[in-house]
Order: structure tokens, then C-alpha cells, then sequence
């Protein structure tokens, strides 16, 4: 018998077999159908690369520029360091940063061997184990939000986190240099704390979202700036008002986003992480367009 006629006869027997393969057709189609006009396929450009990691493993404290890092939920992460993990409290509870303490940009905190190493000018070097059995869990406000966490030792109060809005912060070096541009004098981006710098692209203030290397990323806000940025990275003084002022002759927000921004100019845009994974200086950074 004709192989053809075989199957349509064995088909016209089972019709249970029939109504399997055509649903099994209809559900194929509509996914089909629902693919295309509902799911939107993703446009991927390369806008530019990566041309600086950096860490800042205390609030407020010095970076730590790296080649490589675990873009982690919470933030960039490299061996023991985790971005803006410690942060300085007062007795009280409340957090101390930059703008109240401007000298905390000179403070470096690493960890070596279990110990956490606290460094700052003209002082002497402070390692200080990094867990302790009897660790208090204190209550602490930071901005408006209030967290739990283990006060770290009263050693290092006499010595001497999170992200404001988002866990990465990305700035592009083409802001820098514009910003530079209206001013008469030069900028860097470690004013302006970035996790991530980008080269080879304009300001990247419109891309939603991006993917670098297995990393992906979503766009939250712009990041408003306040007086912290006229502190001088390099020697910890607060004298460049103009930096801010200049800032917000063209940086500032949309007016229906005045709620949110009040008065602070936009530089620079924060990040939430959508997909984890590592990054490396010299990354592509490629816009997800839907």
C-alpha cells in the first residue's frame, strides 16, 4: 500500500490522534502569530566601552579602580570589595558622607587576609578584624530610609551601603569633558563617583537599557547632583561651587520631573542590574532598543 495512504487511513481511524496534531498546529500558529505582533524583537547598537571600573567600598571614601568585577544585584563587586558596602555612622545612628565630611574622599578601606585596613593622610594604618562574635546590630538612617546594621568596632569611630538611588551609577567621559568645557578648569570622574565609565560615545542620558558582556542593565533615573561634587577628590576640600552652579545652567530636569529632582542637575544615570554577571574594562556597551 502507497506509505501516504497508510498514514491518512491510520489519521482517519484515530481522530483523537487528529485533534492532537491539529490543536498541536493552532497552538504553534498562535504562538507564531503572538511572537510577532506582541513580542517585540530587540535592536542591540554599540554605543561604546567600558574604559573605567571603579569601587568605592566606603560611602564617601576613596575608589579603587579595577579591570574586572562581579556586576552583582547590589552593585560591582571585586574579591572582598563590595561597592558602598561600609559606611560611617554617628552615635546616634545617623550616616556621615562628603558633604558633611569632606575628607572621607581621602579614606581608603581594603581588606587583606580577614582584616579590614582603613587608611587615610597622616594617619596611621587601621586593620581591624572583619567579623567580630559581638557585633551589634544597630538601626541607621541613610538619606530617608532607615537599615539595620552591625555596628563594625568603637576602635574605628575614634579613628576615623547602598547607592542613593540605584546600585550602579554609569557616567560617560564625554560628560566629563563637556562639563570641563564650561568651566576654567578640569573636571575628573572621580567627582562624580561612577561605577562604570563609558568612552567612545556622546552623554548615553537616553539609553533605557544596555548590556555589557553578559550584563544587563535598566535605566531607573538620572542621578541629581548636589554639593558633594564641589569637593576635590584629590585633596578632600570643598571649593568648587562653580562646578554645581555651572551644572545647573544646562543640566537640569524636564519640568514635569520637577517632583523628583527639585533643584539638583542631572549627571550621569543610575541603574538597576536586570541580569548579573562579570565586566571588564574594554567591554562593548551595546543599547537594547525594543
Amino acid at each position: 500500500m502507497d506509505p501516504v495512504k497508510r498514514l491518512v487511513d491510520a489519521l482517519t481511524q484515530n481522530k483523537n490522534t487528529l485533534l492532537i496534531i491539529a490543536g498541536a498546529g493552532v497552538s504553534a500558529l498562535g504562538l507564531g502569530l503572538a511572537y510577532k505582533y506582541f513580542v517585540k524583537p530587540e535592536k542591540v547598537t554599540r554605543v561604546g566601552f567600558v574604559s573605567q571600573l571603579l569601587i568605592h567600598p566606603l560611602k564617601s571614601g576613596k575608589a579603587v579602580s579595577v579591570s574586572l568585577a562581579e556586576c552583582q544585584k547590589l552593585g560591582l563587586k571585586y574579591g572582598e570589595l563590595l561597592d558602598r558596602h561600609w559606611l560611617v555612622i554617628t552615635e546616634d545612628g545617623h550616616m556621615v558622607t562628603g558633604r558633611q565630611e569632606p575628607s572621607l574622599v581621602l579614606v581608603s578601606l581594603t581588606v587583606d587576609e580577614g582584616l579590614v585596613c582603613l587608611k587615610g593622610p597622616d594617619m596611621e594604618e587601621l586593620r581591624l578584624p572583619f567579623q567580630l562574635k559581638d557585633n551589634r546590630v544597630i538601626n541607621c538612617r541613610v538619606f530617608s530610609s532607615e537599615r539595620s546594621r552591625q555596628r563594625l568596632w568603637d576602635a574605628a569611630a575614634s579613628w576615623m551601603a547602598y547607592p542613593d538611588s540605584g546600585p550602579i551609577m554609569l557616567l560617560s567621559e564625554a560628560s566629563v569633558k563637556d562639563l570641563s568645557s564650561h568651566l576654567d578648569y578640569d573636571v575628573t570622574v572621580n567627582q562624580f563617583r561612577p561605577s562604570i565609565v563609558v568612552s567612545g560615545c556622546e552623554a548615553g542620558d537616553s539609553w533605557a537599557e544596555i548590556q555589557i558582556g553578559n550584563v544587563r542593565l535598566q535605566r531607573v533615573m538620572a542621578c541629581g547632583r548636589c554639593i558633594f561634587t564641589t569637593v576635590d577628590p584629590e585633596t578632600g576640600i570643598k571649593n568648587r561651587q562653580e562646578t554645581l552652579e555651572v551644572l545647573k545652567n544646562y543640566r537640569m530636569c524636564k519640568l514635569e520631573d520637577k517632583s523628583i529632582y527639585k533643584k539638583s542637575p542631572l549627571f550621569g544615570q543610575m541603574y538597576i542590574v536586570k541580569k548579573t554577571g562579570i565586566l571588564q574594562v574594554g567591554d562593548g556597551v551595546l543599547q537594547v532598543v525594543r
